[in-house]
Parts: C-alpha cells; structure tokens; sequence
C-alpha cells in the first residue's frame, strides 16, 4: 500500500508543477511511468490495468480529434481568424466577434484545438493592424475555455465527464448551456474594462516585428466535408441511438477516407500525448482506488460537510482541484466516486462548469491559457502570470458566481 500511495502523489505532484524536478519528463510521461511502475511493483494486475481504462471515452476523444483537425487540414481555422480579426470595426467590437467564434467553434470543435490552431494567426494580424494582441489573445483563450463548457464535445474533460456520468449530448447542454452562453458576457466585459485605454499597440512593436501573416487558404470542399460529418455526429449525438464513441469514430472514418488528404496528415492533427495521459491516470488512479484510501478520505469528508454528490460541493471540489492538478486528472479524480442517479445532469454540470470556468484563474489553469502566452512570446509579446491573472481572476470568479448560482438554481429544480 506504502509503494502504491507513493506512487499516487509522485504522479500527481508532476501534474500540479507541469514537470518532474530535476528530469525532463512531463505530465504525460510521469502518468505512463506511474502506471508502468503500478503495474511493476504488483498494485494492479495487467487484467485490473486493462479493465480500468474506459475505451469508449478514449474512442470518443480520438474520434472528435480527427474530426477537429479536418478542418485545420483544411485551411478554415486560419481563413476564419484572418477574415473575423481583418474586419473593419473598433477594438471593443472586434473583441466581441473574436468572442463569439471562440466560443462557438470551441463548443462544437474543441476548445484546446481550436485555441492551437487559431492564436498564432490572431496575434499577427492584431500586431499588424497596430493593435495590442494581449486582451484579443486573453479574450479568445478565456472564450474558448468557458463557451466549451456548454457541450459534450466541447472538451477532452467535458467527454469523460459525458462518459463516466452517463450523460447525453442534449441533457449536457440544457444544463451548461445557458451559463457557457453568460459567460462569454462576462468575459467580453472584463476585458473591455480592464484594457480600456489599452488597445494601441506600442510604436516600438511595429517597427521592430514582422506583421504580416501568410495568406490564408481555404479547402472548399474538404471544409464543407468536415462540415457534413460534423453537423452529422451532432445529430446522431442528439437522437442518442448509438453509442458516443462508435459515432465519433464512425465520423473520423469517413474523414480518413480521402483522395486529397492523406490519412496520416489528418492523424497528425490527433494529441496523442493527451490520450496516453488519460489512459495512464485511469490505471493510476485503479491502483490507488484499490487500496481503499480514497474511499475513507471521502466518507471522512462527507462526516465535515463536503459530499462529491452533493451538486454545489462538486462544483467547488473541482474548480479548486483543477487549478492544482489540472481539468482532465481532476476529472478523472472526482468522476469514480460520483454516484450516477436521477440527477446526473446537475453533477454533470457542476462538473463540467466547475473544471472549465476555473480555467482562467491562472495561466496553468489549461492548455489553452499556455498555449496563449507561449505563441504571444514567439512574438515578443510577454503575457506575465501577474498580466494573465489581472484579467483571468475577475473573470474566473465571476463566471463562478454565476455558475454557482446556477447550479443552486438547477438543484431546486431538480
């Protein structure tokens, strides 16, 4: 038991500092190296290790990845940046339409993926029009983040969650749907208020940056096949008749099948990194699970007040867990001991509202907030971790209030 709880929190830390001390092994590599060790030192067995993985969340998320990528194959990612952040309009009005692409195309394509593929092109073209990228960069990171909450596609966490919950594409959004909609709100406002009398880039960024981004090209017709197959898995996800996974999957299969783009492009575009890591922690986290000790860690709990099935207690169990170890290992920590039952939906929701509103607290708070500032970097923009919580804290507590109230609300109605 000592090896096997050593183990546990060894992982675990690294997936609180982003690395291990002293080693260049990342989250995912310390995830596998626990679960190879857990095997090895006899915590789980190879039977117990391999029934312990949820292969329909995977086949759902690796589905979902091909489709999502279809359309970065195909050019639209960057042709829909370039022709949203090139419109003639003020700061304040761009920021609200930068917003709403963010949000929506997170919601139904991923928000990690569209973050990937859409910040690089929005960073040139705001420094090439002479404005400040850094509220633009935020408010699309900050977008994508709390609008994907609404849906069951909208992120990796959201389809463990859907997965180990039980929950449908349309019970999803009629509980997250509403406050992921407020959120964007809310996050356009923060934004405006606290950048205000900042939109102007400063001269020496201009003279001393090339601004001008590559010509976007778009696939028409690979675009408009991504396209199909997407609003074709929705459906399919809301008439419920097949399982979520064989539709996702089903859905990849008809993009792999190409004469213009080969399948290993498109497999590319898949994060293999982010499903060896789900794959590890669910082995990890069986391990630990055997042991006995996160179930007395939970009933003692439960004796002071906090219950995981208790929707409000959820809710803020996973906002403050994801912000230490991050959305999908706080997920795949919380969702085993959440009791499935007639309201699935609100602990759904508290779930998925509480991993992915918290997301702004910090820069480490999800991909999308690193990938902002790194790619900012790149072009000597420096978003500080005092810069990106200035604008993520109000926005994250906010959306949280609102969140909160919410889940209240859908527990009386429940």
């Amino acid at each position: 038991m000592n090896s096997t709880v050593i183990i546990f929190l060894l992982v675990y830390t690294v997936m609180a500092l982003g690395k291990f001390p002293g080693l260049k092994l990342d989250r995912t590599g310390a995830a596998l190296v626990g679960a190879l060790a857990m095997l090895v030192m006899g915590a789980i067995s190879g039977q117990e290790a391999w029934n312990a993985i949820s292969y329909p969340s995977l086949g759902l998320l690796f589905g979902l990845m091909v489709v999502s990528g279809a359309f970065g194959v195909s050019g639209f990612y960057r042709f829909a940046a370039e022709r949203v952040a090139t419109l003639k309009v003020s700061p304040p009005k761009l920021l609200a339409i930068l917003i709403v692409v963010s949000g929506v195309l997170s919601s139904v394509l991923t928000n990690d993926v569209v973050v990937v593929a859409m910040t690089p092109l929005l960073i040139a073209v705001t420094l090439s029009r002479g404005l400040n990228p850094v509220p633009f960069v935020l408010a699309f990171c900050f977008a994508a983040n709390t609008g994907s909450a609404g849906t069951l596609i909208g992120s990796p966490q959201n389809m463990i969650i859907a997965q180990q919950l039980e929950l449908s594409f349309t019970g999803l959004l009629k509980v997250a749907g509403v406050p992921a909609v407020l959120s964007l709100l809310i996050v356009w406002a923060a934004i405006v208020l606290i950048y205000r009398n900042r939109w102007d880039l400063p001269p020496f960024y201009r003279k001393s940056h090339d601004t001008s981004p590559n010509v976007a090209v778009l696939n028409t017709l690979e675009t408009a096949k991504a396209l199909i197959v997407t609003v074709a898995v929705i459906i399919a996800f809301m008439l419920n008749i097949w399982p979520q996974a064989i539709v996702a999957l089903a859905g990849a299969a008809v993009l792999l099948m190409n004469r213009k783009i080969s399948s290993q492009d498109l497999l590319k575009e898949v994060d293999y990194s982010l499903l060896i890591l789900i794959m590890s922690l669910f082995v990890v986290n069986a391990a630990m699970a055997k042991t006995g000790l996160p179930q007395a860690l939970l009933g003692d709990l439960k004796a002071i007040g906090l219950n995981l099935n208790d929707p409000l207690s959820l809710f803020f169990s996973s906002a403050v867990l994801s912000n230490i170890v991050g959305n999908n290992p706080a997920v795949m920590l919380l969702a085993p001991y959440v009791h499935v039952g007639s309201n699935a939906d609100v602990l759904g929701a508290a779930l998925v509202l509480g991993t992915g509103f918290s997301s702004n607290l910090i820069v480490f708070g999800s991909l999308a907030g690193i990938i902002a500032v790194e790619e900012s970097a790149k072009y000597g923009i420096m978003i500080s971790f005092k810069e990106f919580a200035k604008a993520g804290v109000p926005v994250a507590c906010v959306c949280l209030a609102m969140a909160a109230a919410w889940i209240v609300l859908l527990n009386l109605i429940h």
